[in-house]
């Protein structure tokens, strides 16, 4: 992993995290076409990276799946990194997720970000019925060497799967008599919580802190990340990031209605009803009682909202509070557009210059173009 350096005048590289959400009143066949677009606005402006990540029975997350996504987007883009932030690993076989991640790492080689989390991102009875087990969690550490061993094709002799091979792989190059392909999906460590980081240091991946879901103690994972880190082939130093709930506009008022409305869906979860994102009109009707009221306060406030330059302090008070290489906005709200405006924004805002080429349509330069590389 050769670390990436900020653009612009901003003093962090700048990513993206799309949840696909889709607002009441939008069909998931609107939000994939709209997340191509967000995808390729975010490369024409010198993201580094742009993720999907996996949701299940949500109605407002209708990514179940994001490497498929992913797939799609590999031939919408040509430069910017593509991810899963994350698949939720527990939830799946590891032989699997390498098989499909070595696809698409061939379909856009160096270019391929795999993020792992422990979570189910989704309720307890769909992770049941996902998950099969009630201890998935508990043999994460394990799973995440299981699929690095079959990523890289690298068990010792006498280990159950040393002859077990991800197809496409190094094994399938050595077998056709080609060369190894000379880069692998970038796996990262994604979580909240302590136990994320010090597994995330100890692997010597770099580390994805999720701040989106809550008030959790990052900076104390960020230093347990970083005390805990051992070099590894990928990585001689830590390199990290945080990601933030983030949603910028012109008119700092109608950020905070969008950001009410993420927030209302939270409260949702949290009463056991579907995550669903109500238009803004509506999230502002709603009869609240206190309790509701201040939890729908909270949330909004959890996202960065207001102004180009509101969002952007935000960002930079969290930089230097845990000093993180690069910042991952969250984008939310319940109108698409919101997104794509908040994206636009924060680039202007940090003079991020508009890359043309390499984008659909133009001559791309030779050979594969990792991004900020």
């Amino acid at each position: 992993m050769i670390q990436s350096r900020p653009l612009g005048n901003a003093p962090f590289v700048l990513s993206v995290l799309d949840n696909a959400i889709t607002g009441v009143g939008h069909t998931a066949q609107e939000t994939f076409g709209e997340i191509i677009t967000l995808a390729q606005l975010a490369e024409k402006r010198g993201f580094e990276r742009f993720w999907m990540s996996e949701h299940h029975a949500m109605p407002g997350a209708v990514t179940s799946s994001p490497q498929l996504m992913v797939a799609r987007l590999t031939g919408e883009t040509q430069r910017i990194r593509l991810g899963a932030g994350g698949v939720m690993l527990p939830n799946h076989a590891p032989l699997v997720i390498a098989e499909q991640f070595g696809m698409l790492e061939s379909l856009a080689p160096g270019r391929i970000d795999l993020g792992l989390g422990r979570a189910p991102g989704t309720d307890g009875q769909t992770a049941a019925a996902l998950r099969r087990r009630h201890n998935a969690n508990d043999d994460f550490p394990q799973q995440v060497l299981e699929l690095l061993g079959f990523i890289n094709d690298d068990f010792g002799q006498g280990h159950p799967y040393h002859d077990v091979h991800a197809v496409p792989g190094p094994w399938l190059a050595e077998q056709n008599r080609v060369p190894r392909p000379e880069t692998n999906p970038e796996v990262w460590i994604l979580g909240s919580s302590p136990y994320s980081a010090q597994l995330a240091g100890q692997l010597g991946r770099p580390y994805a802190f999720a701040l989106q879901f809550g008030s959790a103690d990052v900076t104390t994972a960020m230093r347990l990340y970083r005390e805990n880190f051992r070099p590894s082939e990928l990585l001689d130093e830590p390199y990290s990031l945080v990601s933030v709930g983030a949603i910028a506009d012109n008119d700092p008022a109608e950020a905070r209605r969008q950001s009410a409305s993420s927030a209302m869906a939270m409260m949702r979860m949290f009463q056991r009803k579907p995550f669903a994102l109500l238009p803004p009109d509506e999230v502002e009707a709603y009869p609240a009682d206190t309790h509701e009221r201040a939890i729908l306060d909270e949330w909004t406030d959890r996202t960065l909202h207001g102004t180009a330059t509101d969002v952007a302090q935000g960002l930079e008070l969290l930089h230097r509070q845990t000093g993180v290489n690069e910042v991952m906005l969250v984008v939310g709200g319940h109108s698409r557009r919101a997104q794509s405006r908040t994206v636009e924004l924060i680039a202007d805002h940090y003079g991020l210059p508009s890359i043309q080429e390499g984008l659909p349509g133009s001559t791309p330069a030779a050979g594969p173009q990792p991004a900020g590389r």
